[in-house]
């Protein structure tokens, strides 16, 4: 079953203007890779807040693509931007 990633984001006052270009460039990687189906981001610009909200094939899909970005260095290009770790969240729809 197909696995809702969010992973939310405090963006650093002064960083905002240049992720954006830097998320242009590395998204179509994402979307590419093994295992994701889509991926949408949302801002709050007055709270500099980022949602990436993710759809993948599992969680272990996602799981190896972190590890994918931590070994290449494009985590930690992401974290520069950001004021603090991300909340990430695995979520599996519910038949209700």
């Amino acid at each position: 079953m197909n696995v809702r990633v969010t992973l939310n984001c405090q963006v650093k006052p002064d960083q905002f203007e240049m992720l954006l270009p830097f998320l242009e460039k590395k998204l179509p990687n994402v979307r590419g890779f093994d295992g994701c189906i889509s991926v949408t981001v949302y801002f709050d610009k007055g709270s500099l807040e980022m949602l990436l909200e993710e759809e993948w094939l599992s969680i272990e899909h996602h799981q190896t693509y972190i590890k994918h970005i931590e070994s290449n260095g494009v985590l930690g290009e992401l974290a520069a931007f950001l004021a603090s770790a991300p909340i990430i969240k695995y979520l599996e729809k519910t038949d209700v």
